[in-house]
């Protein structure tokens, strides 16, 4: 990097590396890639070479993010991207260390997933008409979604060759293309088959469609169409939920029902365990809600507010 570089050839040779180097999704590399630009234009405003940055500059630029009133969740993303964006510049000779990694990140305030009940999913899923194709598909949509626990953008991007009926396994694409094998029930193969067997090949007709998922014209299915039709069903059946519920609602009845965090953890694909710690807190917020329903006015300190 002894040329003279311009703002935006860094940001291109950063975000390449990023995709190509390091792995990282588009997603994660253009939010990084953002967080670095904005940085770069307040060392120019500040007529600061990048060579020379130092680890108080860097607070220094925290500091201003913070008082020109981003939240802490943003912070952090700020101080993921420089330590990215550090490690880039060591590893091209342009720092001799990463200063960023002398930053600590906030620690910001995260609230609770909101989740359902058996009773409240069963009355979601039971309000999807499965007498024509449509119904028949969204069945083994919405049942796929919560008794896998996938995102709504693995379920649009789920292949046929991926569903292993006979195993009862899928093979899904995360965040940051990471795959992992998630496997389903009983009820999950019975809506599936009875989509592959008969709604499917009616949708698709004679087009080849990679997409387990498709629409009415027999073309891939988005994930805008899968929120309107979640939303349709959220009305018929009273219970006011996000798509994404169905995943919360997924890991808090396994923890119920005793499954072990980590395994948890790998079925919803999460990278940090921390992540999906969070669904502990969940259901010690239920376990309090039953505890003062059955016996009023007897909490103790170990588990009241």
């Amino acid at each position: 990097m002894a040329e003279k570089l311009t703002i935006p050839v860094i940001l291109f040779r950063f975000y390449t590396d990023l995709v190509l180097v390091e792995r990282r999704s588009q997603k994660t590399a253009e939010t990084y890639r953002l967080s670095v630009s904005a940085f770069l234009d307040w060392c120019v405003e500040k007529k600061i070479k990048l060579r020379n940055v130092t680890v108080q500059q860097l607070m220094h630029y925290l500091v201003q993010r913070k008082v020109d009133g981003c939240i802490e969740l943003t912070i952090a993303k700020d101080i993921s991207a420089l330590r990215a964006f550090g490690s880039y510049l060591v590893r091209t000779g342009f720092w001799k260390e990463n200063y960023a990694f002398m930053l600590d990140r906030p620690k910001a305030s995260r609230s609770l997933p909101r989740v359902l009940s058996v009773q409240q999913i069963d009355s979601l899923l039971s309000a999807i008409d499965t007498s024509d194709a449509l119904g028949i598909r969204d069945a083994a949509l919405f049942e796929l979604v919560y008794s896998c626990g996938l995102r709504i953008s693995e379920a649009s991007s789920l292949l046929v060759q991926n569903v292993h009926m006979n195993e009862r396994l899928l093979l899904v694409r995360g965040k940051g293309d990471k795959e992992r094998i998630v496997p389903f029930g009983n009820t999950a193969k019975e809506k599936l088959a009875a989509y592959f067997e008969d709604a499917r090949p009616k949708l698709v007709g004679k087009r080849v469609v990679n997409e387990v998922f498709v629409n009415y014209r027999g073309h891939a299915m988005s994930r805008k169409g899968m929120w309107k039709r979640f939303q349709e069903y959220e009305a018929l059946s009273g219970v006011h939920a996000k798509v994404h519920t169905l995943r919360h609602s997924f890991a808090t009845h396994l923890l119920s029902g005793g499954a072990d965090l980590r395994s948890v953890q790998e079925l919803l694909g999460h990278t940090d365990l921390a992540t999906t710690q969070i669904y502990t807190h969940v259901d010690d917020v239920q376990l309090r809600s039953c505890h003062e329903k059955y016996f009023p006015g007897h909490f103790t300190d170990g588990i009241s507010k």
